[in-house]
């Protein structure tokens, strides 16, 4: 089987379009077998608008048909209700159904064995919810679409990598809701990936859920009661893994080698190092799911969409990711 990586359009309304036309006039791109899961007429009319005119967009019924060659773009056609009624920059139930549909037919394809791994552009969760289609991001959707309870949004730079114990939630409901069962999965979670990513014997770090990791209790009792016991029955399975540390040291060390990964314990305990030192090499992935996704780490623009100032280079950087990724997860199946 061909190692056939979708891409996936997300809000047509946002600077999508405009970053995967340019992503496959990448150099970089030339010899990576895509295929984009999106609206014909919209990507035509970004080409135009653009005046990307060395593309040659083709509409193909399946990824077997794909013919990969520069400057060509296979689409699978996912059509806007309205396209000529697409407004730039602008939440659309339209473009939320549409980027809805796309992930959708990527699903059905992995299932049937034609498509190996996803990369997406972003959406926007206002479309999507006026669409009718109630998902805080493309992770969730995708674990409902697949069938999948134990995932985790992991962040992947080349210096830093971070995993999530949680993430669209509030602050107040993560502590309510933290529990050891799902500490413990993700830390399998994350040593499962990068064994998968090539990690003989990963080294991952834990970091702590208050100031200090607690201070023995002193701050708060969560490292104590959750994570302690977590950590070491990890380690008695044979996982690397260390904690609680101070979050506020944690990442540091990471970036500095001494761990391959760190367990974030909320979104923004997670995120804010990694944009700090990654934010344009950052790479989004939903870890846990039957197959690799990957995407952009930022949103749909809707400020610049359809300007010309968009840059592409996350899109390509998560495209090659996804195709990296899937051909070592074929080599080990």
């Amino acid at each position: 089987m061909l190692n056939i990586i979708a891409v996936t359009m997300g809000d047509a309304a946002g600077i999508s379009p405009e970053i995967i036309l340019k992503a496959f006039l990448n150099h970089e791109m030339k010899d990576v077998p895509a295929v984009v899961i999106g609206c014909h007429q919209t990507l035509l009319k970004a080409q135009q608008y653009h005046e990307l005119i060395s593309l040659d967009l083709k509409v193909i019924e399946d990824p077997q048909d794909a013919k990969f060659k520069a400057g060509r773009i296979n689409i699978i056609d996912i059509p806007l209700e309205n396209p000529d009624e697409l407004k730039f920059g602008e939440v659309q139930a339209q473009c939320g159904n549409a980027a809805y549909q796309c992930i959708k037919k990527m699903v059905q394809l992995s299932v049937e064995g034609k498509i190996t791994s996803l990369a997406t552009a972003p959406l926007n969760k206002e479309s999507l919810h006026a669409a009718g289609h109630i998902y805080p991001g493309h992770t969730e959707l995708l674990a409902e679409l697949t069938n999948t309870e134990d995932y985790s949004m992991l962040l992947y730079s080349p210096n830093l990598k971070v995993i999530h114990v949680s993430t669209h939630i509030s602050l107040r409901t993560f502590l309510d809701t933290l529990n050891k069962k799902r500490v413990e999965r993700v830390i399998n979670i994350a040593n499962d990936f990068l064994q998968m990513a090539g990690y003989e014997k990963p080294n991952i770090a834990v970091a702590g859920v208050n100031p200090h990791a607690g201070e023995n209790g002193l701050f708060g009792i969560e490292e104590i009661e959750i994570l302690d016991p977590v950590i070491k029955k990890c380690q008695a399975e044979g996982i690397k893994v260390d904690g609680p540390i101070a979050p506020d040291t944690v990442f540091l060390r990471a970036f500095n080698g001494e761990f391959d990964l760190v367990v974030a314990m909320y979104h923004d305990q997670g995120h804010i190092p990694l944009k700090l030192i990654g934010f344009y090499d950052g790479i989004n992935i939903s870890a846990g799911l039957p197959f690799i996704r990957t995407s952009v780490d930022h949103g749909t623009a809707f400020d610049i969409a359809w300007k010309g100032v968009a840059k592409e280079e996350s899109l390509v950087k998560a495209i090659l990711l996804a195709s990296e990724l899937s051909t070592k997860q074929m080599e080990l199946t």
